[in-house]
């Protein structure tokens, strides 16, 4: 099966009623360990790149990890996924490097730090989807911005993240725009803003409602049972991967991500995506430092990125079991980007919201 649009898998995971963690990807070890957990567990995968990521390993360099995944595994549908682009140029210069889906996240303004007006997210994120749909490529838009419900204060991920702090007006995605911005941009996916963050310090207390509005993707949801809700900073921060680290020199103070049972709520709500970074690192890290720890004389790489691999996939597997994306690999078909493409052009695509809202 070749690379795939992320509206597939997403129509599929809808149809189903489970959702489809998306974990971010920088390098070999963690392509991977997700596609050896992703074999694992039969289920379909979406690999995401931010713009740091593309920096970091190269364009030519990670697109051809990519392609080297769905070689190796063919039977698996793989979406490759542009995280946050910044910009229309970011998102069609992912698209011309092969990503299959792109977010343009006009939440904040090219500059990635400056919170955007409604307007201005609405245009930037209409124009990359008339241009992605062109051609088959998935588009998820942002409307609200990420950050914590308890500081106002956001986390920026390589580069991306506003800067000062925010009103809860800002920080929580409004409903009755959600239907409207769907209705303007016709985007595949719509991350919401509801309390979560990027990195591993969401919360200093484990998240009731005060700081992790659930409540508000099940409002969202009603107004807008068609569209496909996007979870983004959704690591769960496990405390073994924490003290582990720790226990080998690390020195991470005590902190909460998002409980898994909270995301399945999402789930049950509309939520198709999962964004997920942080645990993978977490799960690289302990390794890392317990390899090196046991055999202080050893200098090959591949004594302590082994055991990374193999950490991390537990992390990855234990997720496709959560969200209930196991088993669902074999059941998707292939459709092409042309396929797409002429779905989009006659229609058939199209987002219902205006008729779902009044219902």
């Amino acid at each position: 099966m070749a690379l795939v649009p992320m509206r597939l898998l997403l129509d599929h995971a809808a149809e189903n009623g489970y959702g489809i963690p998306a974990f971010n990807v920088n390098n070999l070890e963690q392509i991977q360990a997700i596609m050896k957990a992703a074999a694992e567990t039969d289920s379909p995968v979406i690999l995401q790149a931010s713009r740091g990521a593309r920096n970091y390993a190269g364009e030519n360099f990670l697109r051809h990890l990519i392609l080297a995944a769905v070689e190796t595994y063919p039977q698996i549908p793989i979406v490759m996924h542009q995280d946050h682009g910044n910009a229309p140029s970011t998102c069609y210069s992912a698209i011309k490097n092969n990503f299959t889906s792109v977010m343009m996240d006009g939440s904040l303004e090219a500059d990635a730090k400056t919170p955007a007006s409604f307007e201005y997210n609405v245009n930037v994120t209409r124009e990359v989807v008339n241009v992605a749909h062109s051609l088959g490529v998935s588009v998820e838009g942002e409307l609200g911005c990420l950050g914590s419900l308890e500081t106002g204060a956001g986390e920026a991920e390589d580069g991306h993240g506003f800067e000062g702090t925010l009103d809860h007006s800002q920080l929580l995605t409004d409903p009755d725009q959600a239907v409207d911005f769907v209705e303007a941009t016709q985007v595949d996916a719509l991350a919401v803003a509801i309390g979560t963050s990027h990195g591993a310090y969401k919360f200093t207390r484990k998240p009731t409602g005060e700081i992790l509005a659930i409540s508000r993707i099940e409002e969202i949801h009603r107004r807008l049972p068609n569209t496909h809700l996007v979870m983004h900073g959704s690591s769960s921060v496990p405390e073994d991967l924490l003290a582990l680290i720790n226990q080998y020199g690390g020195a991470i103070p005590e902190t909460y991500g998002v409980p898994v049972e909270e995301i399945q709520k999402g789930i049950k709500s509309g939520v198709r995506k999962v964004n997920i970074d942080t645990d993978n690192r977490l799960a690289i890290t302990a390794a890392v430092r317990e390899a090196l720890a046991a055999n202080p004389k050893e200098f090959d790489p591949r004594h302590f990125l082994k055991p990374s691999i193999k950490y991390m996939q537990k992390v990855c597997a234990e997720r496709y079991q959560q969200f209930g994306t196991a088993g669902n690999a074999s059941k998707i078909k292939q459709v092409s980007l042309e396929d797409f493409a002429a779905k989009y052009a006659k229609g058939e695509l199209d987002m219902i919201t205006k008729a779902a809202a009044k219902v």
